[in-house]
């Protein structure tokens, strides 16, 4: 239930949007009939008053346009830019109102206020005084000084900073540079110094977040745009490289640096994204061979070299290239052994190398630093089933094939093998005892790896013949190989009918 006391609070919220919005409509009658600068003026305080900053600006503007010698209308509209955060407009309107009445000291204190922000220390330091000199209030007088105390310490650290920089000691320097832009917070140099402190000291993160504050303080800021570019590319991230040289070229097409580092990150997001779309399309060979040229094209930035090898090993793991993969994974987790991706394609190779328990090992590792990971989750109980039945019977090792092996493949060795092992080919009794369990373990290997069902379950760790689903399998087989009677593949001796080798 809502309370009466919330219900009261929220309507006396409204009540002053009520009582402007009515003054508007009556009001908004007055300014349509005489379009009066002073009636302008009335509607953009109340507006501005009740928080709807465009509407107000729309009326300071009317009033501008209708009395450009208003210094109270340059003064309202000042106001308003820097209630919606837009300095840089507010800033023109504040040097006309102090052009138009020199003496407008709370004028010229919050220009000298938008100055020091813009680290324009010597131009701030001239209002502050001038407010000095000028009869200010006491509120006035005393902000006027402390900005002016405020402004003396900044230049006394811009010159320190900058030593620091010109001695290389870049730590000492953004140390100093954090002092300054903490009150200079639109001062450009200072934020590209720092960006540049930072890029030395191998902090790219905060580099970035400079210049991108950088590129938005000065208009038109080309090399801001050029070395945001060119961090993300050095990090390997081509697609926001890309982002960052396309706005420098807005600004200029002809910028030199630009469009030669455009070319290059062009060429190399081509071909990234060709790769990306072949392994989508499983031509996994074709992959690898583009992500190989990726490499050639650059081969001097390590993650690059480290994003192609990562997806080799994951085009070669899916192609069922095992050996390679696990040759390509290897080299990446070398530089990278947290790599979960990695440790993830890695392990499927393993699997399909049948070496159950490197693949554990790279599940458990990968799982360590992602939790939450189904896939991993999924994959180190697969491996861990397909390590216990590799402990006891594998079909695949009766037939002597690969898991990847083809239908083709798997009735060829079977051919073989149930010829070299047919009973009638042994004389001696204990010999064709063995024999017979041989025989009937290759006609059950051939059985469950040639029906797709049964071999997926095989695959994923599951025996189609164990002991507690044998029961119904045992009755085509009555029991041991006296089903077998009369079951010869070659057509002679006891075993005398057809077997099936399709």
């Amino acid at each position: 239930m809502v309370s009466m006391d919330h219900v009261a609070h929220k309507i006396l919220a409204y009540i002053p949007y009520v009582l402007v919005l009515i003054d508007m409509r009556y009001e908004g009658v007055k300014c349509g009939r005489d379009g009066s600068v002073d009636n302008h003026m009335e509607m953009g305080k109340k507006l501005l008053a009740a928080g709807q900053l465009a509407d107000a600006l729309s009326h300071f503007h009317a009033a501008v346009d209708g009395d450009p010698k208003n210094y109270m209308a340059y003064y309202r509209r000042a106001t308003v830019f820097l209630a919606m955060g837009k300095s840089k407009s507010a800033l023109p309107d504040l040097s006309r109102v102090i052009e138009l009445k020199p003496d407008f000291t709370s004028a010229r204190l919050q220009r000298g206020n938008l100055l020091l922000k813009q680290g324009k220390l010597d131009e701030a330091e001239s209002d502050f005084k001038k407010v000095l000199r000028s009869n200010p209030s006491d509120k006035e007088e005393k902000e006027a000084q402390n900005q002016l105390t405020k402004s003396d310490e900044i230049q006394r650290l811009v010159a320190q900073a900058r030593h620091s920089f010109d001695s290389r000691d870049y730590v000492t320097a953004a140390t100093q540079l954090d002092a300054i832009i903490e009150t200079c917070v639109w001062d450009v140099t200072s934020r590209e110094m720092r960006a540049e402190c930072f890029i030395q000291m191998g902090e790219m993160g905060k580099a970035i977040s400079d210049l991108k504050a950088a590129s938005k303080l000065k208009n038109d800021n080309t090399q801001a745009f050029y070395k945001l570019s060119t961090i993300y590319y050095n990090l390997g991230d081509h697609e926001m490289s890309l982002n960052e040289v396309r706005e420098c070229l807005k600004l200029d097409p002809d910028h030199k640096q630009c469009y030669s580092h455009y070319k290059q990150v062009k060429k190399l997001n081509k071909q990234i994204q060709s790769a990306e779309e072949l392994i989508q399309e499983q031509r996994y060979e074709d992959a690898v061979s583009k992500y190989e040229a990726v490499m050639k094209t650059e081969p001097n930035v390590h993650h690059f070299t480290l994003l192609a090898k990562q997806r080799i090993c994951h085009a070669l793991t899916q192609g069922q290239q095992a050996s390679r993969a696990i040759s390509v994974c290897s080299e990446v987790l070398q530089s990278d052994p947290e790599n979960v991706n990695v440790l993830k394609d890695r392990a499927e190779a393993y699997l399909q190398e049948e070496q159950y328990e490197e693949a554990i090992k790279d599940y458990e590792t990968a799982g360590k630093h992602s939790e939450n990971d189904r896939q991993i989750k999924e994959g180190l109980e697969r491996a861990q089933r397909l390590l216990k039945q590799s402990q006891k019977r594998d079909y695949y090792k009766i037939l002597g094939v690969k898991r990847t092996a083809q239908k083709k493949e798997i009735i060829k060795a079977y051919r073989k093998l149930a010829q070299q092992w047919h009973p009638d080919n042994f004389q001696d009794p204990e010999e064709k005892k063995r024999a017979e369990k041989k025989f009937i373990d290759i006609a059950q290997a051939k059985e469950v790896l040639t029906d797709p069902e049964m071999r997926t379950k095989f695959d994923h760790g599951e025996d189609p013949m164990d002991p507690e689903s044998q029961q119904s399998h045992h009755q085509h087989f009555h029991g041991g190989f006296h089903g077998f009677q009369g079951f010869n593949p070659f057509g002679s001796g006891p075993f005398n009918f057809k077997f099936n080798f399709n």
